[in-house]
């Protein structure tokens, strides 16, 4: 599953190095790119979703998640089509839930030394830690990051989690991680080696901030809700039907 913003440039690379001898399906969710990742998307064969307007990082993998349950997926291996995650792993991360143990998996910068060999830039490497140390806090957790674009779920943990009342900008990853933690799923992590180069997407220092600031809120009002200080309708069992987004299908 590819969820993909002007990504025509770093496409090909991406999906060369998916391990398609496992891969049932691989689908593309194109959040109205600017450039031609659709026509380099749809020369590659693949199944392709195109949003009319853009709805956001978090907005994009709502519909990726949904189009993945709709085509049948029993595993969904979410990878940003930028090369900046290795690809090659999407075999071991699946394995870790067929295997039974986990019903989530992340692909970590952060365990080994992969991140700043990589390029990972040192704020970013600075913040990645201090918001983890805090998150792992206030969520109970022992996670090495919670910032990795790079995950797999398992088809119950897609159906019972209420992804429609997450975010549809960068703390959607956030607030989809604590719902499934909130659910009592199990959570592994897989060290993956990551590439910072001028092609890989990124958010600027401004976005960035609000995307810590977020983050924290969602930490803090994961820890509320569960004294039972906070009713947070992100954990809520009532979820409402969401209305589908105006897209053009290939």
């Amino acid at each position: 599953m590819l969820p993909a913003y002007n990504a025509a440039a770093t496409l090909r690379r991406t999906y060369a190095e998916i391990p398609l001898d496992i891969v049932d399906d691989v689908i593309l969710i194109d959040d109205a790119s600017r450039d031609e990742t659709v026509a380099v998307a749809q020369s590659l064969g693949i199944h392709t979703v195109r949003h009319t307007r853009n709805l956001g990082y978090g907005g994009n993998q709502k519909t990726c998640y949904r189009t993945a349950l709709d085509r049948g997926a029993d595993i969904v291996v979410m990878l940003h089509p930028d090369y900046q995650y290795a690809p090659r792993l999407v075999t071991a991360m699946a394995s870790m839930i067929v295997s039974g143990e986990y019903d989530a998996v992340l692909a970590s910068r952060i365990l080994g030394k992969g991140a700043l060999v990589g390029g990972m830039p040192l704020y970013k490497y600075v913040a990645n830690r201090g918001l983890t140390f805090v998150q792992n806090i206030l969520m109970g957790q022992k996670l090495s990051e919670y910032h990795s674009g790079y995950r797999a779920w398992s088809r119950t943990v897609l159906e019972s989690i209420a992804l429609d009342r997450c975010s549809d900008d960068f703390v959607f990853d956030n607030q989809m991680l604590a719902q499934t933690m909130h659910a009592g799923f199990r959570i592994g992590e897989i060290s993956c080696p990551t590439r910072y180069f001028d092609d890989a997407s990124s958010i600027n220092f401004r976005r960035s901030c609000i995307y810590g600031l977020g983050v924290l809120k969602t930490a803090l009002d994961y820890r509320l809700n569960r004294f039972g200080l906070r009713s947070d309708p992100l954990y809520s069992p009532s979820v409402p039907a969401a209305s589908e987004p105006a897209q053009v299908r290939s």
